[in-house]
């Protein structure tokens, strides 16, 4: 096992991925809403918004956002406490597992909810925009309880 101590420029790389892999993941949360909202009405140019939008879902986000988790596990995986071999972080913390339970639902709720949806607001279907948005709502409760998790470490 690689062990890096806390603050080592290994240990910062891979936290510093783990961090921009998130932001890239939770973007569209943001941001797609608002385009949603200003397309309403616009036909076929909403249409070819959300397809362009739908192409690169997976390829981008949804990568993202399972690269993102991998490496959160290579955060906790590669953390040791200076001048010890005692990881800082594991699975079993009260706080890391939550998160790790939190990043398997928002994969869920991506995949299964905002993707397909944005699929079919693509295809024309104007219905799957409540789909998406309250896949959007979801994603975005379930970050913003993992940067919780993350930031204050309850538990530690």
């Amino acid at each position: 096992m690689l062990l890096a101590d806390i603050g080592d420029t290994g240990y910062n790389i891979i936290l510093l991925l783990h961090i921009l892999a998130m932001f890239v993941a939770f973007s569209p949360a943001f941001v797609h809403p608002f385009i949603e909202n200003d397309t309403q009405g616009m036909g076929d140019a909403r249409q070819r918004i959300f397809t362009g939008i739908a192409s690169r879902g997976m390829k981008i986000y949804g990568s993202a956002l399972i690269v993102g988790g991998l490496l959160g596990f290579g955060v906790a995986g590669m953390s040791k406490a200076p001048g010890t071999d005692e990881l800082v972080y594991s699975v079993s913390d009260s706080w890391v597992w939550p998160a790790v339970v939190l990043w398997l639902a928002m994969n869920g709720v991506l995949h299964g909810m905002i993707l397909k949806g944005e699929k079919g607001l693509a295809a024309g279907d104007d219905s799957a925009a409540k789909t998406v948005a309250l896949g959007g709502q979801l994603i975005t409760v379930m970050f913003l309880v993992t940067m919780y998790l993350m930031v204050f470490k309850p538990g530690a």
